[in-house]
């Protein structure tokens, strides 16, 4: 097995030193920044291990440039930065602003799967029909679904917009930065089995960006301070905010778009009425992309501010900026919900978002 030895400035660097749980062959960075740092993990469970073992079937490719396929901008922005210039050539083929969960892919879609050594998906139910249309046009690829083998079925979330019965979690752990640290982990492992003679340049990669996850999160945890307790509460129009809200102590009262994507009911618009008012939300966060007549409705009824402009998948800036990041999205979403909840977002505000690595995957827009 090839050593893993980052250099001695790296190690110094890092911020919390622990040991990663993954099942696989790759030896792991010494400063591996893994979640276990701040969430408990749950890693017991057969699926989560089978899932893991998925992601790390690959060979190593030789001669040519790893081809790499990812789905939603957030997930494809990471791989990108672990990528960075080493080699890897990194193609979204989920359209930034568009619904994940309903998104069918074009047939021109087939050809980019069918080219792709690796094809990272969030799993989760999320990416259904990209992940049937891989599984039958690229029978070699390594199909890793990042979600589904970093949080054991236990920790799933379901919820009013993802019911149990409907079989389908919330899968949206991304917005929370414990969760991503997995997926940095693993996103890693598969570079370097694919590729491991860059073995250094990706684990530096690794911390520069485990380094930005964990700042933002300290620093989201020292800004929901300044909100009082009774006055965490969101009511928004997707629900992405499940697993941020378990770890960051804010409740979701309500989503207004449901698993079904239809709109809700007088009755079910009613009861969010009732909610809102009794326990005098401060805010209601809208969409971006997804305008919502609803929203609006109970804003105008219940005299709380709608704040119409949190984004879902949809990155910020333009393709090359540190802005059009995973970091960059969060910074955004964090900073509008801490203000418009009447705390202080400076903590935040303060983090740098510039992982100093050039992302150069390819978006959809």
């Amino acid at each position: 097995m090839r050593r893993n030895v980052l250099t001695a400035a790296l190690v110094i660097s890092c911020l919390s030193l622990v040991s990663c749980s993954s099942n696989n062959s790759v030896e792991q960075p010494k400063d591996d920044l893994s979640q276990g740092n701040i969430s408990d993990p749950a890693v017991s469970e057969a699926k989560l291990q089978e899932a893991g073992a998925n992601c790390m079937a690959g060979a190593e490719i030789k001669g040519r440039p790893v081809r790499v396929v990812s789905t939603v901008a957030p997930i494809t922005n990471l791989v990108g930065l672990l990528a960075g210039d080493i080699g890897p050539i990194v193609q979204g083929i989920v359209p930034e602003g568009t619904n994940s969960h309903t998104f069918e892919p074009p047939p021109s879609s087939v050809a980019t799967l069918e080219s792709a050594d690796i094809i990272f998906v969030n799993g989760m139910k999320l990416e259904d029909p990209t992940l049937e249309l891989a599984k039958a046009n690229a029978p070699k690829a390594v199909i890793c679904e990042l979600g589904t083998s970093s949080l054991a079925e236990s920790d799933w979330i379901y919820d009013f917009s993802f019911p149990k019965e409907g079989g389908k979690p919330n899968p949206h752990l991304w917005t929370n930065p414990p969760n991503v640290l997995p997926y940095l982990s693993t996103i890693r492992n598969v570079l370097v089995n694919a590729d491991p003679t860059n073995i250094d340049k990706y684990d530096e990669n690794y911390v520069l960006v485990s380094r930005l996850v964990m700042n933002l999160d300290e620093a989201m945890k020292v800004a929901t301070a300044t909100i009082p307790a009774n006055d965490r509460n969101l009511l928004t129009y997707h629900d992405a905010y499940a697993y941020f809200a378990r770890h960051f102590e804010y409740e979701v009262i309500g989503a207004i778009q449901p698993q079904s994507f239809e709109e809700p009911s007088p009755k079910d618009i009613a009861s969010l009425i009732d909610q809102v008012k009794s326990k005098k939300v401060k805010a209601i966060f809208g969409s971006e992309v997804f305008p919502s007549t609803v929203l609006e409705q109970i804003g105008k009824e219940t005299g709380v501010r709608y704040i119409d402009v949190l984004r879902d998948d949809d990155l910020p800036g333009e393709p090359g900026d540190a802005e059009h990041s995973w970091a960059g999205l969060m910074k955004f979403n964090y900073i509008t919900i801490v203000e418009a909840l009447g705390g202080d977002a400076s903590a935040v505000k303060a983090v740098s978002i510039d992982a100093k690595i050039s992302d150069k995957a390819t978006y959809l827009q």
